[in-house]
């Protein structure tokens, strides 16, 4: 099997800048409320540690200065003649092609702006042609597994090679238009998914790939055409910009094909007796007025990521996500829930069982007790999460049949580590 390159950096120049640092010395952005404190039982303050990054990552501090910076002139865009008008029209078609170069598209690939994955997820749902077949794995987050119409479910693969042998052998069955999606990172496990050596086999078949990015981006640079992707999908509230924006980056003929995904103005390029829609894909499923100031801060968010490079991020979430299984593999009844084992490589994203308590128990006690947030449940992945945990019954609620999710990002500290194994033990001791 092809290894994985979701690593690869083949956009980046042949020679960095003269003045720039090397990446290990470049500063790490803060994030805001870093300093927050949170009320625990008996009525102390402590500092809040934040461990629920896969849900919804904080605002990084630069993105929190372009939105205030963008604010004072904000205006329409793509209307106006004046002069607030113009530079927030500026502003955001710049946002948009800053998120073109940090995912690495094509200069052909379009950028068109959501609300999130799962809106971009179902906007392409909407563009695909008739008589597409998407073939989508069971350990796919919601947003992948239910906008198709016809679709192909696979089971979960027993290791990535049986992942490329399923994809192969479900798009070799299929006729017409096809789709294959599947994400880069789980949001459950936090391990990396083959994704080059999918692509490949799609495009073997005559088939595309959308790829579920929004657990990746945070954690790795991503390029999508050195990995041959046609689409990718993620969002800014998972990539510590939380305005309500994300993006779909991809080939522009599906799309311009599709019907607009709001029909007003903006679509059209005129409108009589009947609609004259845009083809350009971006202004097609752009109607109305869009969310700029969630586009900036998008932008911003790939910006600071960039400037600072990932050989500094990757090094420290590696550090603290070694920490943390290692310190969870020493307290007695917690389970770590694992697809392909322990050593695959994974962003940072833990999840896991803890004997005699539900996932809910555990969530609460480490909140009320201890200034810890962490997510409990199936995590939007209930196929998934009831085959690692070996159940086929019970609700996103069902305590029985959830688990508890940590995940860390920048701004997670040791002392934050430390704290959630500490407690952990304490919990299972009693």
């Amino acid at each position: 099997m092809p290894t994985l390159t979701i690593f690869n950096d083949a956009a980046a120049p042949a020679e960095a800048p003269a003045a720039a640092a090397p990446e290990s010395d470049r500063p790490i952005p803060a994030v805001v409320g870093a300093d927050l404190e949170v009320p625990v039982k008996g009525g102390r303050l402590v500092r809040y540690a934040n461990l629920d990054y896969a849900a919804s990552a904080p605002c990084l501090e630069p993105v929190s200065a372009a939105v205030a910076a963008a604010l004072p002139a904000y205006s329409s865009v793509h209307r106006g003649a004046g002069y607030a008008s113009q530079l927030t029209t500026a502003r955001y078609e710049q946002a948009r092609h800053t998120v073109r170069a940090f995912v690495g598209a094509r200069p052909s690939d379009a950028v068109i702006f959501t609300r999130n994955t799962t809106d971009a997820t179902n906007l392409l749902a909407r563009c695909l042609p008739a008589g597409t077949t998407v073939v989508v794995f069971d350990t796919e987050h919601h947003a992948s597994l239910l906008p198709w119409g016809e679709a192909v479910r696979l089971a979960p693969p027993a290791f990535p090679g049986e992942a490329v042998r399923a994809a192969d052998e479900a798009l070799a069955a299929i006729d017409g238009p096809k789709l294959l999606v599947v994400t880069a990172a789980s949001n459950v496990t936090g391990e990396l998914w083959p994704i080059a050596a999918l692509a490949h086999i799609a495009h073997r078949h005559g088939a595309r790939i959308l790829v579920d990015a929004a657990q990746l981006v945070p954690h790795r640079r991503l390029n999508l055409t050195a990995l041959d992707l046609d689409y990718v999908a993620f969002s800014g509230h998972k990539l510590y910009a939380p305005f309500g924006a994300g993006a779909l980056v991809g080939r522009g003929d599906w799309l311009a094909g599709g019907e607009p995904y709001l029909k007003g103005g903006g679509a059209v390029r005129a409108v009589g007796e009947e609609a004259e829609w845009h083809e350009d894909p971006e202004p097609r499923h752009e109607a109305g007025t869009p969310n700029v100031l969630g586009a900036i801060a998008l932008a911003a968010a790939c910006d600071a990521l960039s400037a600072t490079g990932w050989t500094a991020l990757v090094r420290e979430e590696e550090r603290l996500l070694a920490r943390l299984r290692a310190g969870l593999a020493t307290i007695e009844g917690v389970r770590e829930l694992a697809l392909w084992g322990d050593d695959h490589p994974r962003v940072g994203i833990v999840s896991f069982t803890v004997d005699g308590h539900t996932a809910r128990e555990v969530a609460e006690a480490l909140s009320g007790e201890y200034g810890i947030g962490v997510r409990d449940g199936k995590f939007c992945a209930h196929p998934f999460v009831r085959h690692l945990l070996g159940t086929a019954d019970g609700g996103c609620e069902d305590g029985t049949a959830s688990a508890v999710r940590a995940s860390i990002g920048i701004g997670t500290t040791q002392e934050h580590v430390d704290r959630l194994i500490e407690a952990l033990r304490a919990i299972v001791s009693r």
